[in-house]
This record gives C-alpha cells, structure tokens and sequence, in this order.
C-alpha cells in the first residue's frame, strides 16, 4: 500500500514539477537519504512510518494552504486527499504492529515467570 500512495504523490509532485527525481522526492518529501525509494525497491519493503508521516504532513501543510487559495483549490484538495491516504497506511501499520506486540506480550511473560518460578508460575491475564 505504501509503494502506492508514495507512487501517486511522487507522480503528481513531479508533474507539477515540484520534484525533479526519486532523489529529491526522497529528500525534500520524506526526510530521507537521496537512496531512499531505490533501496526500498531494492529490498521489497515499505517505507518506514516515518518517511509516510513526513510526507502526509507536508501534504497537509501545503494542501490547507492551496485549498485557501482561488488557483491552486483543486491541486490543494488532491494533496490532502494523498495526505489522507498516507495517514491510512500509518494507522493500519501501526494498529498491526501493536495488535501483534500485545499478542505475543502474555506469552514472553508467562515464559518469563515459568523460567523464574521453575516452571510452576501461571499468567492470568
């Protein structure tokens, strides 16, 4: 999904001619290295929370400020609407990534306590 969204707003930036390359999108939108998006297609994996979250506030920093205005209202409009779509993946990736570490949280605690009390210790959660 990230691959996504970032695709869409690195295309429409650059139609707009507001980036020139992966590169300065990669610095000047997500606060990364230049490298940023080749290396995530390199590895195969997303962006981190923290490159999309800088970019969805970017949008909607930009985006609030066009919507205000008579000739750039549309162009506005869209930046919020990507700005959206990026603090949908935050949220989905982050709920995942706490729903898992609350799942696996009782059982490193009942492991712990089996090991200090000899094997005797139950959890109750």
């Amino acid at each position: 999904m990230t691959e996504t969204v970032l695709k869409d707003v690195y295309k429409l930036l650059h139609s707009i001619d507001a980036v020139k390359s992966e590169s300065e999108f990669s610095r000047d939108w997500l606060g990364r290295s230049e490298c940023y998006l080749r290396t995530l297609r390199f590895k195969g994996t997303d962006a981190s929370v923290g490159a999309v979250a800088i970019c969805a506030s970017k949008l909607q920093h930009y985006g609030t400020r066009m919507v205000d205005t008579q000739h750039h209202a549309t162009l506005g409009r869209k930046f919020i609407q990507l700005s959206e779509q990026c603090h949908k993946y935050i949220n989905t990736h982050c709920e995942a990534q706490w729903l898992a570490d609350m799942n696996t949280a009782p059982k490193k605690a009942a492991e712990y306590l089996s090991s200090q009390a000899g094997g005797t210790a139950a959890l109750v959660v």
